[in-house]
């Protein structure tokens, strides 16, 4: 039996599909409220310090299911080159339909506070290097030094995050593609 997911979840969930796809600014506490259909008296039952602490939740619930994404397809390809190259072909997949409202991530929040909200900020920060260590893993499952499985996760998930705004904006997956297939190059000396 499928677990009843509360009007929490359902508001974090909310508002983390709107913060992605219009950002921060361009979302109202009303938005989310609309969206999730929860009460307004819930969203601040829950949320008593607002729009910031919310989307704060909303990152949180992002880098989770990025994480979750990307855990699942390296636990089913060993071989580094091959797991990275398939989970950016399957965001290629994922990126380039237009009728998929996806938006970036957590970019566009990100580059949006990081000036005006320093708990924002730090919280876009983890979710980076949450995403990073598990490249970082991969790589060192494959004999790279940490120095350099460190830095070749900092430029993977640049990759990806680039390729997945140029993706949006081309309306189709060809970037990400473009860049998976240059991942062999990329990851050709440990």
């Amino acid at each position: 039996m499928a677990e009843k997911r509360n009007s929490k979840d359902i508001l974090i969930e909310a508002a983390s599909r709107l913060f992605r796809i219009r950002g921060y600014y361009g979302v109202g506490l009303k938005d989310i409220i609309e969206e999730s259909g929860i009460p307004k008296g819930s969203l601040y039952h829950y949320f008593p310090k607002g729009k910031e602490e919310l989307a704060i939740e909303a990152i949180i619930h992002t880098k989770d299911f990025v994480i979750d994404e990307i855990k699942r397809g390296f636990d089913e390809i060993e071989d580094p080159i091959k797991a990275i190259q398939s989970h950016i072909f399957h965001l290629s997949e994922v990126f380039g339909h237009s009728e998929n409202l996806l938006g970036l991530p957590i970019g566009t929040i990100a580059a949006e506070t990081y000036t005006t909200s320093e708990q924002i900020r730090m919280a876009c920060q983890e979710a980076m290097e949450d995403w990073q260590s598990i490249y970082v893993k991969k790589l060192l499952e494959a004999d790279f030094s940490e120095k350099r499985a460190k830095e070749l996760s900092i430029v993977i998930n640049a990759l990806i995050e680039g390729g997945i705004l140029l993706s949006l904006t081309a309306k189709n997956g060809e970037p990400l593609q473009a860049i998976a297939e240059q991942i062999p190059l990329l990851l050709i000396n440990k």
